[in-house]
């Protein structure tokens, strides 16, 4: 997993906010899901660089979880052999950078009763013979690390190297919490799967700190239309 530094993101104050009990994603699934495909056998196929890997086992199996639930079955895992006819392939990856807040700083020696912004524009002995409306109080500025995540999952026909379906999960924190983020972001990989193909949805988990690798809070989804490719 890369970790790529030094990125300037600018943010309002609201990601800043104490410890969030929600984590939201910005999900985007391209897909041609056949409307009768009978046969959901799959393979996953890892990396050269993820075979052997102990943080793409563990999530593998979280995908594995959830293409359960949905109806598919791990050719590999079979009591029988069997043929897969799908590929299932994923990878993921963490960024830092910064997140950059302005904001006044308030003094209450030089900024109390008598300021200018206190109690009406005046303040309550009227705007005194230092008054000037253009005064204000000093700017702070202020530099917080953020983190974003992000998953790419996609399913492929075996036979032909067909894609089905695609989707890529965005999703950022003040942590680097990528293990603890990643089961709420390959659940929202699945969210209403296939879905609509070619928009973005905003997903929102709420967080389950008694059992973090399994999300099962409801989840609040908007829809709107994903940006054109530049």
């Amino acid at each position: 997993m890369k970790r790529l530094l030094g990125i300037i993101f600018t943010a309002s104050s609201i990601l800043l906010a104490g410890c969030a009990s929600t984590i939201t994603s910005d999900v985007t699934a391209f897909h041609a899901w056949p409307t009768d495909l009978p046969d959901k056998s799959y393979v996953f196929t890892p990396t050269k660089d993820q075979e052997g890997s102990l943080e793409y086992r563990n999530y593998e199996q979280l995908v594995r979880a959830e293409l359960q639930r949905l109806g598919f079955m791990d050719a590999a895992g079979a009591k029988a052999p069997v043929k897969a006819t799908l590929k299932v392939a994923f990878s993921y990856g963490m960024q830092a950078g910064t997140v950059v807040v302005t904001q006044p700083v308030y003094d209450p020696f030089w900024y109390g009763p008598g300021y200018p912004g206190w109690r009406g524009r005046f303040g309550p002995w009227g705007p005194g013979p230092f008054y000037d409306p253009f005064w204000g109080p000093p700017m702070q500025t202020t530099a917080f690390p953020v983190f974003q995540r992000r998953l790419y999952l996609s399913i492929t026909r075996a036979d032909s190297d067909r894609k089905l379906y695609e989707v890529t999960v965005d999703s950022e924190g003040r942590e680097a919490t990528l293990p603890m983020a990643m089961p709420y972001m390959v659940h929202s990989a699945f969210s209403e799967f296939p879905g609509p193909s070619g928009v973005s949805r905003h997903v929102v988990l709420k967080l389950d700190k008694r059992a973090p690798a399994a999300p099962t809070a409801t989840t609040s989804t908007t829809v709107k239309p994903a940006a054109p490719a530049q």
